[in-house]
């Protein structure tokens, strides 16, 4: 009799890839993203594969309750919410799908860029309620402005891409890439004081800190140059919400377009929830009818080639 491997879904997944992961032969589709966490911990026993997003926490526990399980797939491009170390351990591969939602998180982190800079919300509302107040809503040019890139990965080269199209000058900084890549794509690499003290517009692609401390915080906020706009479409905990908040009131820092919160969904009392300088959206940068369904059928894709034994790129714990 064929193997079969039980796929549980832990997270919503996009149609196409729920209708391919049903329609693949020997495999148990298991959807489980209503269950609570006892609830799955309980589904996973079994499960060959388990498919999440980032909503889902796939940590040692639920690891170790999914004792037959051979690969997690992340439908997206993060893993903070996947104990690397852990899966390593117990041998579980773990396969992400980094190209899928590139450009629409390049897009949304541009998006962010444009609407803080203009003042696109507040000269909505204002107009919305039934005035016609011009003078107050004046904001800054992106031609003949430098973005600060902070990571240059896919989706921060991406976003570089942009930016020079708008006749934007581009500076970048991250310890991973070369500087001559950096070039090739027509940025500066530099170190991050310099990029903060010399950007009008700071946009964050890297990943989260190790030890989870946030990348702009008060001494950041202390060097970035005055009137500055910081965009976060990457992770919440890159940017100390209280020091922004701070350098907000303080008007060192111009505005701020935030797409991800160190807390999600963000408490009431968030200290930037709210603030006329800041843009801010529920986690929407992947959140495209193409990247849903790209990021869908290519971690399917993947898990299911896992499970064949195919060979899959995979992610490793950091050294």
């Amino acid at each position: 009799m064929p193997e079969r491997h039980k796929v549980l879904v832990a997270d919503p997944l996009g149609a196409a890839g729920a209708d391919r992961l049903r329609a693949a032969p020997g495999v148990e589709a298991v959807f489980a993203d209503t269950q609570s966490r006892v609830e799955l911990l309980e589904s996973v026993r079994g499960a060959d594969a388990l498919i999440v997003r980032s909503g889902t926490q796939a940590d040692a526990a639920l690891m170790a309750a999914g004792r037959s399980l051979r690969v997690i797939g992340r439908a997206g491009v993060g893993v903070d919410n996947i104990d690397l170390a852990a899966a390593a351990t117990q041998g579980i591969a773990v396969v992400n799908t980094p190209e899928a939602n590139t450009l629409a998180a390049a897009e949304h982190a541009f998006a962010l860029m444009l609407a803080t800079a203009r003042r696109i919300t507040d000269a909505h509302n204002s107009l919305a309620s039934g005035s016609w107040d011009r003078k107050q809503y004046v904001g800054m040019q992106l031609a003949g402005a430098t973005l600060g890139l902070v990571g240059f990965g896919r989706i921060g080269r991406a976003v570089g891409h942009r930016a020079l199209a708008f006749e934007m000058a581009v500076l970048t900084t991250d310890p991973y890439i070369p500087a001559e890549v950096a070039t090739e794509h027509g940025a500066r690499m530099v170190e991050l004081p310099e990029l903060l003290a010399a950007s009008d517009f700071v946009s964050l692609h890297a990943v989260a800190q190790e030890d989870g401390s946030a990348l702009l915080d008060e001494a950041a906020f202390a060097i970035i140059k005055p009137g500055a706009i910081v965009v976060n479409a990457a992770r919440g905990s890159l940017i100390d919400s209280a020091a922004a908040r701070a350098a907000l009131d303080e008007g060192r820092l111009g505005g701020l377009g935030l797409d991800v919160y160190d807390q999600e969904p963000p408490p009431p009392d968030h200290p930037l929830i709210g603030h006329p300088r800041v843009v801010h959206t529920p986690h929407l940068g992947a959140s495209t009818g193409a990247a849903q369904r790209d990021v869908s059928v290519q971690v399917v894709a993947k898990v299911l080639a896992a499970l064949k034994g195919e060979p899959v790129e995979t992610v490793q714990p950091a050294p």
